[in-house]
């Protein structure tokens, strides 16, 4: 029996991201186990003067590890919802999906300043610490939040 991973993921749209949050949750689920998904959240596009994006954050189980889950799961899914990689890494995208975490370790090299990543991941795995700075996701959650404007969006995942 293959050994199981555990990963958190973050997902991002800023095109239609009421049709393409569902169906990648959908993709998702054939590949692996969602385990919990946090509030979709709102926020102002990063780096550009694009739409607003949503984003969510999930817990994930499967039987992929850090560079097979990223290049058979991820990547495909992306490729799949019409994502289109240019030289612009802001550009509007029907799809974003990034690995947070996995088995504890982090992976996300600018997470912890970025309320989008953080706000939904507090919400799931509250007790993770910054391994530099000992901080807690809900910690660095509660003070991104004082600083960056983020609204809860219901309704989108149903």
């Amino acid at each position: 029996m293959s050994e199981s991973h555990l990963a958190y993921l973050n997902l991002g749209s800023n095109i239609q991201p009421e049709v393409y949050l569902p169906r990648a949750l959908e993709l998702l689920a054939h590949p692996g186990k969602i385990l919990k998904v946090s509030t979709v959240w709102e926020t102002a596009a990063v780096g550009t003067e694009g739409p607003n994006y949503l984003n969510v954050c999930l817990s994930f189980k499967s039987l992929f590890p850090q560079t097979q889950l990223k290049e058979e799961v991820i990547q495909p899914i992306e490729n799949q919802l019409g994502r289109k990689r240019t030289a612009d890494k802001f550009a509007p995208r029907p799809m974003d999906i990034d690995i947070v975490l996995i088995d504890d370790q982090w992976v996300s090299a600018l997470g912890w300043e970025l309320a989008y990543v953080m706000v939904p991941l507090a919400e799931l795995y509250p007790e993770f610490r910054n391994p530099q700075t000992r901080e807690t996701a809900l910690e660095c959650a509660t003070r991104l939040r004082q600083a960056v404007w983020l609204e809860a969006r219901q309704g989108i995942l149903g």
